[in-house]
């Protein structure tokens, strides 16, 4: 039997594993010790104590309603399984097997769950809540030798979740003729007493929580680009931890991700798997993989059954498939005549003639500021810290810039950076805003320019 969200299954198992282990696929890489960043729900006393992460989700969209609208709900994610490794029942931090070392981690095992079909109207019948546990659990694989010797037990193990999921609907803001509906979802698990650390709470943790929204007998309105009638009713949406877009072939199919998306998203028809990292590119990271040592690749495919598949297609990948990973043309269109009125894009000097970055001036505290006035560096707390590092230096000004929000910008070059011909050279400058620059005094104000 065909599933409604068919189409959009590929895009939302993307999601599932957006950044559930990441290049170079071994748990001993750094960027694969903190993990679990996207659609994490701990246990509300945990999330409450540290105030930076949180304990539900809330996804409100808008419908626009036939006479008997009707809206279906799956909730999916990740739940966390530490994989522990034993010798002869102690726990170790590494046993070798063959040469391949086998180290703890945590993998997870995917979840969804599907509500009833919610009636939009009458609204007073638009409620249900539903209770739903993932169960725990605690697996033993032994790691054996190819002679046959075992030389330790991998150890599975997940804690039961408590998982809320309730949605409402009311009339959206506006002239009253649009359904606004919300999910809440909610982790109701206790928190128990030894979780201390973020590591521990993840242990109860739903991670990678996303929602597929579907409507029958209506149509879910783009929160992206709304039309004019639709524009107080999407305003009046607050959602929290999700963002909803539509998927698949029409309008009725939403999906609420944790990261953000646009409107139909698609899996590019040339990847042919999953990197666990969609907004990656597919060509630098499989070029990536085929630089590791073969010790390398051997950790990274003890690491993770999904590691160890992604090593092993880029391993055995045809060249006729990395060709098409290195460009697509994905449409053709014929040039304008020669004579036709072409528009002239916005950042073409021919736009607007007058605007001259060597040329224009502007006053700083009084002092007209132009190509060639040297200034003192006072950058600003919303400055990076590059520009920090140069408080107080001496620099020559090069042009004064507008930019497409005609706020003015202005380029510099630091007098005592012995790059600065280098940059020169290359039309390179630093730019600040017209409040972090004092122009000297005239008697220190001689310029390179001059």
């Amino acid at each position: 039997m065909s599933d409604r969200f068919d189409a959009a299954r590929a895009v939302a198992d993307a999601v599932l594993f957006e950044g559930y282990v990441l290049y170079p696929y071994r748990a001993s890489a750094p960027k694969n010790q903190i993990r679990w960043q996207w659609g994490v729900l701990f246990p509300r006393a945990f999330a409450e104590a540290d105030g930076s992460e949180r304990w539900r989700n809330r996804t409100e969209c808008v419908v626009d309603p036939g006479s008997s609208p009707r809206l279906t709900v799956r909730v999916r994610g990740l739940h966390v399984q530490h994989r522990s490794v034993e010798v002869d029942g102690t726990p170790v931090s590494e046993v070798h097997v063959d040469g391949v070392p086998w180290v703890p981690w945590d993998e997870a095992v995917e979840w969804e769950v599907d509500l009833p079909a919610v009636p939009l109207l009458p609204l007073q019948e638009a409620t249900h809540e539903e209770l739903v546990v993932l169960p725990g659990g605690e697996e033993r694989e032994p790691l054996r030798s190819a002679d046959g010797t075992e030389c330790g037990v991998l150890v599975r193990r997940r804690e039961p979740i408590d998982v809320v999921v309730s949605v409402a609907a009311e009339w959206a803001a506006g002239n009253g003729a649009l359904v606004k509906a919300t999910v809440v979802v909610e982790n109701a698990s206790p928190a128990t007493v030894d979780t201390t650390t973020r590591d521990d709470a993840l242990r109860r943790a739903l991670v990678a929580v996303h929602l597929l929204l579907g409507v029958d007998d209506g149509a879910f309105v783009s929160l992206l680009d709304p039309d004019d009638g639709a524009r107080a009713a999407v305003a009046g949406c607050d959602g929290d931890g999700t963002f909803p877009v539509l998927v698949g072939g029409d309008d009725r199919v939403m999906l609420a991700a944790p990261i953000i998306l646009y409107d139909h998203p698609e899996i590019a028809p040339e990847s042919d798997g999953d990197l666990c990292d969609a907004t990656e590119i597919d060509e630098i990271l499989a070029l990536r993989v085929l630089t590791l040592t073969d010790e390398e690749k051997a950790e990274a495919r003890a690491t993770d059954p999904r590691a160890a598949a992604i090593v092993d297609r880029i391993d055995d990948m045809a060249p006729e498939t990395f060709a098409r990973l290195h460009g697509t043309l994905r449409e053709l269109r014929p040039l304008p005549d020669e004579d036709a009125d072409v528009a002239v894009p916005w950042w073409e000097p021919a736009v607007d003639a007058a605007v001259d970055p060597w040329s224009d001036t502007l006053l700083v505290g009084g002092v007209e500021v132009a190509a060639g006035t040297r200034v003192r560096l006072r950058p600003s707390r919303r400055a990076d810290a590059h520009d920090m590092f140069l408080r107080d230096m001496v620099a020559t000004v090069a042009g004064v810039f507008h930019d497409v929000d005609d706020e003015l910008h202005v380029a510099v070059t630091v007098d005592d950076d012995p790059a600065t011909e280098a940059m020169l050279a290359h039309g390179r400058y630093l730019y600040f805003h017209p409040d972090e620059i004092e122009p000297l005094a005239s008697d220190e104000s001689r310029s390179r320019f001059s």
